[in-house]
């Protein structure tokens, strides 16, 4: 599962890295972003990359009302191509949604009860300090009431590498510059798509322990991805 994530670069930046023009003039999402809310996107619809705002948690457009993204966060890769929710936009609306780290918590259980008795938040993050090119998939969604459009997105994920799986069961697919084009082209076959869901290389990540400062959805700021022994320093 990949349930927050840090997006502090600003579209412009983000078009630079990943060869698109910015379609909106967003700062960036910040370093703590949380389901539902507005997210940086690489979209490339009819051949046309670009940089667009999308709300994380994606709505199908069968839907009858916007209330269930905060659920449709994630989408296995193993099942999207096939889920109704989802295979339409693994067909024709894929996406790459940038992050500079992911979080996730390890979560200690009491052998007894099975209850989680300690959960320690990690930063995830690219060992050179570039972007993560997170696969994502994104849809369109027509307000009944009011007609408006609403275009969200899913993070996809899969199964942990070595270095992850000591944290958690899952992880975001997350894509090499080489398939960039690939996964979001129109025009790539579904079984091309399919053998771009994989782990990660371990040694193209690193993961530490950062602040429970990011268990708050309110926190905020640089600070947050740093690793935990500063927050553990005297004044």
């Amino acid at each position: 599962m990949c349930g927050r994530f840090a997006q502090p670069r600003s579209a412009e930046e983000l078009a630079r890295i990943f060869h698109a023009r910015p379609a909106t003039h967003e700062p960036g999402s910040g370093f703590n972003v949380a389901p539902t809310d507005p997210v940086l996107a690489v979209v490339e619809p009819h051949a046309d990359r670009v940089v667009d705002l999308f709300r994380w948690g994606l709505v199908p457009f069968y839907a009858e009302t916007a209330r269930g993204a905060a659920r449709l966060i994630n989408a296995r890769s193993e099942t999207a191509e096939a889920s109704p929710a989802f295979r339409t936009s693994f067909a024709r609306r894929r996406c790459i949604i940038p992050a500079d780290a992911f979080y996730e918590w390890r979560r200690e259980r009491d052998p007894n009860t099975g209850r989680v008795r300690r959960s320690e938040p990690f930063a995830v993050r690219t060992a050179d300090g570039a972007p993560l090119a997170l696969a994502g998939l994104w849809a369109v969604w027509r307000d009944p009431d009011t007609a408006a459009r609403l275009y969200s997105c899913t993070i996809l994920t899969t199964t942990p590498n070595q270095l992850v799986s000591r944290i958690h069961d899952r992880m975001p697919v997350i894509l090499d510059p080489a398939d960039w084009d690939t996964w979001l082209s129109e025009a790539t076959p579904i079984p091309a798509l399919r053998e771009l869901l994989h782990p990660a290389p371990d040694d193209a990540l690193v993961a530490y322990p950062v602040s429970p400062a990011v268990n708050n959805v309110r926190s905020e700021g640089g600070g947050l991805l740093d690793p935990l022994t500063r927050w553990s320093e005297g004044p």
